[in-house]
């Protein structure tokens, strides 16, 4: 006998602005019981000290999560100067203590410059990236340190916001990947004085903005008007990929492509991810294009 899921059958997206000193796995939980959902994913967590957007995705949106990975991302950040931490932020220990140099917006602006575009950063130890199937963080809370690669990332935008003899407070727009923590060290070595993240924000995980989230009390409140009003500020799933190119499929289009056929579809893109759309069923789920031009599944919705 098939074992019966608990909870309800949610689909859709809720935008959270996570609070400082939560995981991002606590954060999932928390909204994953407040909508009573059968199942629940993010796409990329934060920091427990960083707050701003998590977007949730419940239900069958869990599928386009590992999509939503690859989207630029939106932070402000406020960094202390003349500090270094085990962790390269707040939650580490401090194992070096510099003098800042004597500062002025020229100075720090054509540092800044340096870390825009195109860049390599070498991960973090206290990172979930995994060596040898370990976690680095858990190596690193056993002192050990291991050698690790530099990865390309790009920085499309930084922007000092303000400053003081011991702070900059940036905004920053990466690509996938981008570590923050990173970035404030790299900024502080080229500085002299060494440097560590006190303050992080996300307010951008594109598509979606800090604007358009709830916190978690405020979904406590409206959930006292019950459930059909919590649902009404899940987002739709398709709206994770407003940038992605459409493909509307016929009745018997959509019949062969649930079934994992790939159709050929006029004046559909030659290449890359599509969302497929059914003349029935609405939004299928995601698709992409074969080298012969046919339109394949790849990751398709329950129907």
């Amino acid at each position: 006998m098939a074992r019966r899921k608990r909870g309800r059958p949610v689909n859709g997206i809720v935008l959270l602005d996570k609070p400082a000193g939560m995981s991002s796995n606590s954060a999932l939980q928390k909204v994953k019981n407040l909508f009573a959902a059968q199942k629940a994913g993010h796409t990329g967590s934060l920091d427990p000290i960083a707050t701003g957007l998590l977007p949730v995705c419940l239900g069958e949106a869990t599928k386009i999560s590992a999509f939503l990975l690859d989207a630029d991302k939106g932070y402000e950040t406020l960094i202390r100067l003349g500090q270094r931490t085990s962790t390269g932020d707040i939650e580490g220990e401090v194992i070096e203590e510099l003098p800042v140099p004597a500062l002025d917006t020229a100075r720090i602006e054509s540092v800044l410059a340096t870390f825009r575009g195109p860049i390599d950063q070498t991960p973090p130890m206290y990172s979930a990236i995994k060596q040898n199937g370990q976690p680095l963080y858990k190596l690193a809370r056993q002192g050990v340190e291991v050698e690790r690669e530099a990865r390309a990332v790009v920085i499309h935008r930084l922007e000092l916001l303000s400053w003081d003899e011991q702070h900059l407070r940036l905004r920053v727009e990466c690509s996938k990947g981008t570590y923050i923590r990173v970035l404030a060290e790299d900024i502080g070595a080229v500085l002299g004085c060494g440097a560590h993240v006190v303050e992080l924000r996300r307010t951008l995980a594109m598509p979606f903005r800090l604007e358009e989230t709830y916190t978690l009390e405020q979904l406590h409140t409206i959930k006292a008007d019950g459930f059909e009003a919590l649902d009404a500020v899940m987002l739709l799933m398709e709206q994770a990929l407003n940038d992605w190119p459409e493909v509307h499929l016929s009745s018997d289009m959509e019949f062969f492509v649930l079934r994992g056929q790939a159709v050929w579809v006029s004046k559909a893109p030659q290449q890359g991810l599509v969302k497929l759309f059914g003349e029935q069923h609405g939004f299928l789920g995601i698709g992409h294009i074969l080298e012969d031009g046919r339109v394949a599944p790849k990751r398709m919705l329950a129907s």
